[in-house]
């Protein structure tokens, strides 16, 4: 369900952005990967199996932390950040890889 919430997520921006363009709105998204929380009973970060599953399907060879949330937000979020975009930590959460979505 939550992947499909997040897949749902990212259509409407990828929608919005291009909708709402004309106006010089942005919108942007942001779809985080397994993030080491209570979530699910903290099953990423109390679960060292499940831990290292994730970490071997990033590319910093780690589950993402919060910390790593703040960091990516103000980038989304920064004047020089204009396009509507989904940013995604989840396969390298210090390296923001940025999927940029045509506007036209």
């Amino acid at each position: 369900m939550g992947q499909a919430t997040k897949g749902a997520v990212e259509v409407l921006t990828r929608y919005l952005a291009k909708e709402l363009d004309r106006g010089g709105i942005t919108a942007k998204c942001r779809r985080s990967g397994a993030i080491q929380t209570d979530f699910s009973g903290g099953m990423v970060r109390d679960n060292p199996e499940i831990n290292k599953r994730v970490a071997e399907m990033t590319a910093l060879g780690r589950a993402g932390v919060p910390d790593d949330i703040g960091p990516m937000i103000a980038v989304l979020l920064s004047d020089e950040n204009q396009l509507g975009e989904t940013v995604s930590e989840s396969k390298c959460p210090a390296a923001w890889r940025c999927e940029r979505h045509a506007q036209t």
